[in-house]
Order: C-alpha cells, then sequence, then structure tokens
C-alpha cells in the first residue's frame, strides 16, 4: 500500500514539476494544455480530458484534448452551446456527473457524451480568485464519481496551467503596449521633425508649423505619423498657408 502511495505521489510530484518547468521563456502555451489534458487522464481515474480556453471576447474554444473523441465532444458542446464545462465556465464552479444517463440538464450533450463512450463528466474552472478563463472537462467511459483527493489534484494542475495562461496573456498584452509605446515616440519624434521642416521651409514659428501640419492631414485623410515621415523624407508636400 506505501509504495503505491509512494508511487502516485512520485507521479503527482514530477505533473507538477514538469508544468511548472513549462512556464519558461517563450513557452507554448498550447503545449502547456495538451500536457494538463494528458496528465489529467495519467494520474486520476478518468479516460479524456479536454480544455476550452475563453478568448479574448469571452467566446469559449477548444485549445486541447488528451483523445479524437473528447476533442469531437468538446467542439459539439461549444456549438449546441450545452453542457457541464460551459456551465462550469459561467459559474466558476466545479460540475461533477456520475451517471449520464441519470442527468437531463444537458439532453443533447449527454446523448452525445454516451454515444462517443463516456458515461460519467467533471468539469473543474480555470480560475485565479475571480476570473475564469475556461474549464477543464473529466470524461469517464464507467459511471462513478472522483474521489475528494482526486478532484482536488485535478483543480490543482488545472490551477497551475490557468497562471501559466494569465501569465502569457500578461506578457503579451505588455509586449503590446510596449511596440504602441515605440511606435508612439517615433512618430512623436518624426512629427518634431516635420514641424522643424515647414517652419523652416516656409518661415514660421513652431506652433503655426504644426497646425498646418495637422490641417493638412485632415483635408487630405492622411494620418498625421505618416504625413510627419514623408515631410522629412521628402516624400510629401504641404503648401504654404494662404
Amino acid at each position: 500500500m506505501s509504495a503505491v502511495r509512494g508511487s502516485r505521489e512520485g507521479a503527482l510530484a514530477e505533473a507538477f514539476v514538469g508544468l511548472a518547468d513549462t512556464l519558461v521563456a517563450d513557452y507554448d502555451v498550447i503545449e502547456l494544455l495538451h500536457r494538463l489534458a494528458t496528465e489529467c487522464v495519467d494520474l486520476l481515474r478518468v479516460d479524456a480530458a479536454g480544455l476550452l480556453l475563453s478568448d479574448q471576447r469571452g467566446a469559449l474554444r477548444v485549445v486541447a484534448s488528451s483523445s479524437e473523441e473528447a476533442r469531437l465532444l468538446e467542439l459539439f458542446e461549444v456549438q449546441e452551446d450545452e453542457g457541464p464545462c460551459l456551465d462550469c465556465f459561467h459559474t466558476g464552479q466545479p460540475v461533477s456527473v456520475a451517471d449520464l444517463r441519470k442527468v437531463d440538464t444537458w439532453p443533447r450533450f449527454a446523448v452525445r457524451a454516451q454515444e462517443a463512450g463516456f458515461r460519467s463528466v467533471h468539469a473543474l474552472p480555470l480560475r485565479l480568485r475571480s476570473e475564469v478563463v475556461g474549464a477543464l472537462n473529466l470524461f469517464g467511459v464507467e459511471p462513478g464519481g472522483l474521489r475528494s483527493d482526486e478532484l482536488r489534484v485535478g483543480q490543482a494542475l488545472a490551477d497551475v496551467a490557468t497562471i501559466g495562461i494569465l501569465q502569457e496573456r500578461a506578457i503579451r498584452h505588455r509586449d503590446v503596449l510596449a511596440e504602441q509605446l515605440e511606435v508612439a515616440l517615433h512618430s512623436r519624434v518624426a512629427i518634431e521633425q516635420a514641424k522643424g521642416v515647414l517652419a523652416e521651409r516656409h518661415q514660421l514659428d513652431m506652433d503655426v508649423a504644426f497646425a498646418l501640419l495637422r490641417n493638412y492631414a485632415r483635408a487630405s485623410s492622411q494620418r498625421l505619423s505618416d504625413l510627419a515621415r514623408g515631410v522629412v523624407e521628402g516624400n510629401a508636400q504641404v503648401p504654404a498657408p494662404h
């Protein structure tokens, strides 16, 4: 008994270390989620796993699965807008069904799941505090629930993945903001240079030169920064004020 327990604890430790090791620079969040699905099947009394993740508009997408049957069932769930993963995502609470033959909450999903060979399902939220970013579905070919310790392990694995997802989104958001700031700074430099060109060319003060540049950009339906770069590079002409 102790050897079995030690083996299971070792497998759990290895799974968490493996998931944590994926959270490095330039890691692939999809690979992380596929690994999560595989680890759930290896560590829990389930036969398949699938993950739904919300996009930036809040719509759920199938992003990972341990088998083709699980992937197709998740797609069916999203297309029909019915199933445990959707309820789990919208409420932020776990959903467990020990026997799909005895549930009437999602009639179309229950039938489709049984056709795919599954008899039980458990959904766990991908959640960090109040933010829910998706849900993890665990499927069993036999009826029956998961023990409380198994649900805790499943939720802990989902929590690690959630941290990875939010970290990746934060990095991407930070990179976008940095890129936007860099573009804005370059545009500002071009505008200042264009003001100087126009001020010297037409003998204007800098404020009048800027007003001339901005008014001409509006009148000619050009972006101010694009026109400014054209003036600096000699590819655009701004007429003198009347």
